[in-house]
């Protein structure tokens, strides 16, 4: 009987701080052989790191870029993968270069940081980072726009369902998709919002965190526009959001990144909120928050990192 491939750790418990890198792979073959070289060892490094404090509860996920992981792999190939899809619609929704996604979490900054320079280092020149982010988990899971963030992921057996790859892709099955969008916020004009017009745009309460009721709940409510549905079943994602910024720069942000079984039920979400559902009906968060990077990766199982060669 065929062992069952274990699947990267998309669901295991959310930690207080993430690192986030994206990453380019150089134009040459050793380049690719760098980054073949890295996946079955990748396991080790965390393993490795993570002993130094076993109550951080380190863990980390690689996903691969359509065009990388031609390079890399070759056929067959996971049947979802492509680029992120820019969207223009009332707001603009950008496509962003990335061939790698290094998605690192942990109670703890220093052993994330630590894996990253480890797992960076030993990639050296093969790669170049287009984007790092350091996220933490900002006073009772809010983000920078004061609202909790993330209070409708499934949990357990439906967090699977809804991450993990199915029959639908049997080469591939316990694998993820992953869309990651860098977001950034104009703080002083959410602010200057009444509490109650920005309730209206987020679709639930500041203090509570209850949702309206949708007897009250504007239709271009963010949660609104966000629950997307097959039928009558809802089609669910896991969102594993951290806020970030700099003082000094007066930047400030939040970095989506939502993981499904396919990129389309984030990518209905998208459209929701970028062209309207109906169109034109858009997402007002969109007026105070701003994309700067999108990209679209696959996590294959850990089993298949494991075994490349």
């Amino acid at each position: 009987m065929q062992e069952e491939s274990l699947s990267q750790p998309v669901t295991s418990r959310l930690t207080r701080y993430a690192l986030f890198l994206v990453a380019t792979i150089a134009d040459d073959e050793r380049a690719a052989t760098a980054v073949r070289s890295l996946c079955p060892d990748l396991s080790g490094l965390v393993r490795a790191v993570g002993f130094r404090n076993l109550d951080a509860g380190l863990t980390c996920m690689l996903g691969i870029g359509s065009a990388a992981w031609d390079r890399l792999f070759g056929q067959p190939r996971p049947k979802e993968l492509h680029p992120f899809r820019e969207i223009n619609g009332v707001h603009h929704a950008v496509s962003t270069p990335g061939d790698l996604l290094i998605h690192i979490r942990g109670e703890r900054m220093d052993v994330c940081f630590e894996l990253g320079m480890q797992i960076v280092t030993r990639l050296g020149a093969a790669i170049t980072v287009v984007d790092e982010t350091h996220g933490f988990r900002y006073f009772d899971e809010r983000d920078l726009l004061g609202f909790v963030d993330g209070t409708e992921n499934p949990v357990g057996r439906a967090a699977d369902r809804a991450t993990m790859v199915g029959a639908e892709d049997p080469a591939f099955a316990g694998g993820s998709y992953v869309i990651v969008q860098k977001y950034l916020h104009d703080l002083a004009s959410w602010n200057a919002l009444p509490v109650e017009r920005q309730e209206n745009i987020i679709g639930r309460k500041k203090l509570s965190d209850i949702e309206l009721e949708d007897s009250v709940k504007p239709t271009f409510a963010h949660n609104a526009l966000t629950t997307v549905f097959d039928g009558d079943q809802q089609l669910e994602i896991v969102r594993d959001n951290m806020p970030f910024g700099e003082v000094g720069k007066g930047e400030f942000g939040t970095y989506f990144i939502g993981y499904a079984c396919s990129p389309q039920r984030i990518e209905r979400m998208l459209d929701n909120m970028y062209i309207g559902n109906p169109p034109g009906n858009y997402d007002r968060i969109l007026d105070f928050s701003r994309p700067v990077t999108g990209s679209l990766f696959f996590l294959p199982t850990a089993t298949f990192l494991d075994g490349v060669s």
